[in-house]
Parts: structure tokens; C-alpha cells; sequence
């Protein structure tokens, strides 16, 4: 019966150390039920004759808080005095309430886009000239690659689009 006991206090060891190491801060909770979390889960493996002490709670805690707690953490390496998980959890709570405040009027801030100069179409280019104006001379066909037609007009591409079965019948076009 104790050996079954034992591995059981192995397995929730094992869970509570991994716990507390994936425990993170995240926006859907505060930074209040963070700390209490992880105080719990120091509190529980003490029951288990593991013990972590509350200096290197309170630096693993701000270690991994957030990026926009890095003025916070400065704040507290220039301070003589340790803190207490209390005195952490009151500090970051305070903290975490000038974060939202800051958050909350950066949301209402707006900017002007940037005028743009109008668009111009056809920049750099000379404007083209009517169908009536196009020379046949000036026509090259893209199948035959020859001047004086279009491909649509091309016998060539005609007579290719019929050997592969692509044409219209007369009957299909309704003509």
C-alpha cells in the first residue's frame, strides 16, 4: 500500500514542477490570480518536502512576466529591499492597473493617413489611338507571327483550333 502511495507523490510531483514551470501570465487573467496560482503550487509541493523559498518565487514571478512589465522589473532590481509574495502581488496589481489605464487611452488615439498626389493613368506613356486609326500594316498576329491581322482573324490559328476540336459550331453560336 505505501508503495503505490509513493508513486503517486512521484506523479504529482512531477505535475506540480511542470505546472509551475509552464505557468504563464496571460491577458484573461490578472496579474493577482497569477501569483496566488503560483503560491498554491509552491504551497502544495512543500507538502510533498519540496521546498521553494519566497525569494526565489518572487524573482522567478517577475522574471517571467510580460514585456510590458520591463520598466516594473527595473524599478524593483534598483530597490535595496526584497519583496514578499504580498508585497509582489500588491506592487503588480498596481502595476497592472497603470498598464490598462495606459492601454485604454492608446486606443482612442488617431492619426491622419498622409495626403497622396492623385493618380495619374497612363504616366509616361503616349495615349492610344482609336480602332478606326490602327493601321492593318501595324497588326502582327500572335499565332502566326505574321503583320496585317489579329490572331482572331488568323486561318492558321482557325484551321488549329479545329484540329484540336476548340471551334464553335455554327449551331452552338446560335448563328
Amino acid at each position: 500500500m505505501d508503495e503505490q502511495f509513493d508513486t503517486s507523490d512521484k506523479s504529482l510531483f512531477i505535475n506540480l514542477i511542470q505546472e509551475f514551470s509552464s505557468t504563464k501570465l496571460t491577458g484573461v487573467k490578472g496579474v493577482r490570480e497569477h501569483i496566488s496560482k503560483m503560491r498554491d503550487i509552491t504551497a502544495h509541493l512543500k507538502k510533498l518536502d519540496v521546498i521553494i523559498p519566497d525569494t526565489f518565487l518572487v524573482h522567478y514571478i517577475l522574471h517571467n512576466l510580460p514585456p510590458q512589465y520591463g520598466p516594473f522589473k527595473i524599478s524593483y532590481n534598483t530597490h535595496k529591499e526584497k519583496w514578499t509574495i504580498n508585497e509582489l502581488m500588491t506592487m503588480c496589481v498596481q502595476e497592472e492597473a497603470r498598464l490598462l489605464q495606459e492601454q485604454g487611452e492608446s486606443v482612442h488615439l488617431t492619426t491622419q493617413p498622409k495626403k497622396r498626389k492623385p493618380f495619374k493613368k497612363n504616366k509616361g506613356k503616349k495615349p492610344m489611338a482609336p480602332k478606326a486609326a490602327i493601321k492593318k500594316d501595324s497588326i502582327k498576329c500572335f499565332f502566326c507571327k505574321q503583320k496585317g491581322h489579329a490572331k482572331r482573324e488568323c486561318s492558321q490559328f482557325k484551321k488549329w483550333m479545329d484540329d484540336k476540336g476548340y471551334s464553335k459550331s455554327k449551331e452552338a453560336s446560335g448563328k
